[in-house]
């Protein structure tokens, strides 16, 4: 069995421990250490390290690309096609790079990050054949919703059939784009749509999101998407919560500055309230995802009220004085209940 450096010197512990509680025989605790081989170097953590810059890389080279007028102009000049001809193009390569993604997971299921990179290619190429295409059908409306539930169902369905969290997460994302824009379509561009700002609008996206993945739990776990799911519900409910925690269901700045604290207390109970039954069920159900977003968001709505209420009233010595001795409790406090029961020979740090 190879493991990388870090986890050989966990197990050596484990194993140690068990052979002075007489759980393994002295036997036992030597055949197993020579069935443990120690990888030298984390050529996973490379490989996945290097990926991911590559791909942040290539996010970084189309946005500058789009800031460059001089450049954009050579390469129309280049390449004077129709944006119909450009959405063609764009999609027969975003269809071959997922082609070549669906053919290496076949045939080299190991090279996890790899074939994740190949499919984030082919994502990026599906934007920009959907950009294109509403280039060309464009008829002044501004209705882009359509694009984004166009892109939400492809995405969907490669995400579904290649068990690809990575593309799933996109899916999700341009869903709930879609969600905006239409609901800010259909009001006009206002603020409010049935008297529901952004915020609360998308609140209700992600509860839904929420109990979608409660609900389709086993449909999820056996593609392996239940986590990305989860995680984007409760992105969409949290941070939504958060913005309306600080400005409320106001949609004029001039109204949200004359408001007094106390007016948007009641939000800010709604988002601790919200953080706090995560916490609950993450402890109950023993899920690590809900308590963490419980305890994360629980934290932030905190440290906001607190500056909110005091950066404007109070020295800024004493200000930082205080949120210093306060995340310093914090750490003591967490560092106690992390002891609670921990035995000398225990290899949890």
């Amino acid at each position: 069995m190879k493991i990388s450096k870090k986890n050989a010197v966990v197990v050596r512990k484990a194993l140690d421990s068990w052979e002075e509680e007489g759980a393994l025989s002295a036997e036992q605790h030597q055949q197993l250490l020579q069935n443990m081989q120690v990888q030298s170097f984390d050529w996973r953590r490379l490989a996945r390290y290097s990926f991911l810059a590559a791909l942040v890389s290539l996010l970084i080279a189309i946005t500058s690309l789009f800031t460059d007028t001089e450049l954009l102009e050579k390469l129309s000049a280049l390449f004077r096609f129709d944006a119909s001809v450009r959405m063609v193009n764009a999609a027969i390569l975003a269809t071959l790079s997922y082609i070549w993604a669906f053919r290496r997971r076949i045939r080299y299921p190991d090279k996890r990050y790899s074939n994740e990179a190949i499919l984030f290619i082919g994502v990026l190429l599906t934007a920009c054949s959907l950009w294109q295409l509403g280039v060309w059908l464009d008829n002044g409306s501004g209705r882009v919703s359509k694009l984004l539930i166009m892109g939400a169902v492809l995405y969907g369905v490669i995400g579904w059939f290649s068990r690809s969290g990575l593309v799933w997460w996109f899916a999700l994302l341009s869903l709930g784009s879609a969600f905006g824009a239409e609901t800010g379509y259909m009001s006009g561009w206002g603020a409010y749509w049935l008297g529901m700002s952004y915020p609360i609008r998308f609140i209700a996206f992600g509860l839904v999101l929420i109990a979608a993945a409660f609900m389709l739990k086993p449909a999820l776990v056996k593609r392996g998407l239940e986590r990305v799911s989860l995680v984007m519900g409760l992105l969409y409910l949290f941070i939504a919560l958060w913005i309306l925690s600080i400005f409320g269901n106001y949609s004029d700045l001039d109204r949200w500055n004359n408001v007094r604290q106390i007016e948007l207390l009641h939000w800010s109970l709604l988002f601790g309230i919200a953080a706090a039954t995560a916490i609950w069920l993450g402890l109950k159900q023993d899920d690590g995802v809900l308590r963490g977003f419980g305890l994360t968001f629980l934290g932030i709505n905190l440290y906001s009220r607190f500056f909110e209420l005091f950066w404007d009233s109070m020295p800024k010595v004493i200000f930082f004085v205080v949120l210093g001795i306060s995340l310093w409790a914090l750490g003591h406090y967490a560092e106690k209940i992390w002891q609670l029961g921990r035995q000398p020979q225990d290899v949890t740090d």
